[in-house]
């Protein structure tokens, strides 16, 4: 940036993209001064190396903004923890809770740290997350499987994707019960048959 670039000659784009040719590092930081702009490197391994006259405050402030914005899209992988003797409110809660997160885009992982008298007992515990996968099921499915690392067990679980086949059918099934209704249905003794 500015008197940092050491190259003698550089290859100088101005602030509205045009491209401006060769030119002595000198003459285009002299030419970026006058504007009251910054001369930046923007390609250093190019040859010769390509400089931008920019405003290079407002250029960080831009590209800082875009990476927050990137950043808000992202979907996180969420976690919720269960207990091997949690209470059924409590499984509720965390039922509702995953909801919302699927919901919104996100994955969630459950998980459960085995502990004690648990660790002889795995059926429970596996019992436990299979069944909230299971209550689950009509909003999401199982990405990763159930496993074991140490003495955590674990499932993710992702949001179903939404497909157009499933509702055809759905339409087609209802479109035959009318016909269906329409030729069983007797005709009324009120109409007059067409006379020939």
């Amino acid at each position: 940036m500015n008197e940092q670039i050491r190259i003698p000659k550089v290859l100088l784009i101005d602030e509205t993209g045009k491209n401006l040719g060769i030119r002595d590092t000198r003459e285009a930081l002299m030419l970026a001064r006058s504007k009251g702009l910054d001369l930046i490197e923007v390609a250093p391994y190019a040859r010769p190396p390509v400089c931008r006259i920019m405003d290079y405050g407002r250029f960080k402030y831009e590209q800082q903004r875009r990476e927050k914005e990137a950043r808000k899209h992202q979907k996180a992988l969420k976690e919720i923890r269960l207990t091997p003797e949690m209470s059924e409110h409590d499984m509720a809660y965390r039922l509702k809770t995953a909801e919302e997160f699927l919901s919104e885009g996100h994955r969630v992982r459950v998980f459960m740290n085995v502990w004690g008298r648990w660790q002889a007992h795995p059926e429970i515990t596996t019992g436990k997350l299979n069944e909230f996968a299971k209550r689950l099921e009509h909003l999401a499915v199982v990405e990763v499987p159930l496993t074991t690392q140490g003495r955590t067990m674990s499932l993710v679980l992702a949001r179903k994707k939404e497909s157009g086949k499933a509702s055809a059918p759905a339409k087609k099934e209802g479109a035959d019960r009318q016909d269906r209704r329409e030729s069983t249905s007797a005709p009324s003794p009120l109409e007059e048959k067409p006379t020939q």
